[in-house]
């Protein structure tokens, strides 16, 4: 450990998040600066991605934004390329993209199939495989795969077997690399959050209270805000001896 006194501390360390430009991402970024981390922010919305950047900044936190889609692969090595000009360094692969389609099974196109499984699958992979690639030479780094509950259960009253078969895999693919790459001291974790608050989940609509809040041990949705430390958990030497883990942040939801 490098910080004995606090363990969650990220002091010296540069993490990237892609989908860093706005609701979990943006929480996370957010996070990881509180706690020391310098971030490079990875999106496809250049204005959000600069008001996001001068926000972290104006919060201390020595924060860059790249103009990223990670589904395609060159952008993918142009972010670790620039991050380490940028910042000399990297430590800490955020993988937070995603996508989902409410639809049927028989009414999923191709097309949709397809593009959520570009964004949570191969991104995944591609963006997993390239930092990976860095941090097995360097022998350190960690990398966060944000997986979901719903790789987990089959969400209800809405329909997404892509998204569902997406996070599945997602969770099994960090376990994969977590045993490849535990001999070069890089540890891979997933996140599988539930029910969150952001601009893109309708946790507050009365249609899905029944089967989204009251089902929950906890009754009640998550927050950005309190999701987000467990992702600094997962970066820092507070887990040191975690890895291949999926940790589930859901209220209780999976327990029934």
């Amino acid at each position: 450990m490098t910080d004995t006194q606090n363990p969650f501390a990220l002091d010296g360390r540069v993490a990237v998040v892609t989908g860093g430009t706005r609701g979990l991402g943006e929480g996370f970024a957010k996070a990881l600066g509180a706690a020391g981390a310098s971030v490079m922010l990875l999106g496809r919305d250049q204005d959000r991605g600069a008001t996001v950047a001068e926000a972290l900044t104006g919060e201390g936190v020595d924060t860059a934004y790249l103009p990223v889609d990670v589904t395609h692969p060159d952008d993918v090595t142009r972010a670790l390329d620039e991050t380490l000009e940028r910042f000399g360094r990297c430590d800490i692969l955020v993988n937070n993209a995603g996508a989902c389609v409410h639809a049927p099974a028989l009414d999923v196109t191709p097309e949709d199939w397809r593009q959520v499984m570009n964004v949570n699958l191969d991104a995944v992979w591609t963006c997993s495989q390239t930092f990976g690639r860095h941090f097995v030479q360097e022998r350190a780094g960690t990398i966060i795969n944000i997986g979901s509950m719903s790789g987990l259960i089959v969400n209800r009253p809405q329909w997404q077997p892509a998204y569902n078969a997406s996070k599945a895999a997602v969770h099994h693919l960090t376990r994969s690399l977590a045993a490849e790459w535990g001999e070069f001291g890089v540890r891979v974790n997933a996140l599988a959050p539930g029910y969150i608050k952001t601009d893109m989940s309708p946790v507050d609509e009365p249609r899905f209270r029944q089967n989204w809040i009251e089902d929950a041990p906890l009754r009640r949705y998550g927050t950005v805000e309190e999701l987000a430390p467990a992702v600094v958990f997962l970066a820092s030497d507070a887990s040191s001896f975690i890895t291949g883990s999926v940790l589930v942040a859901d209220g209780g939801y999976t327990a029934f």
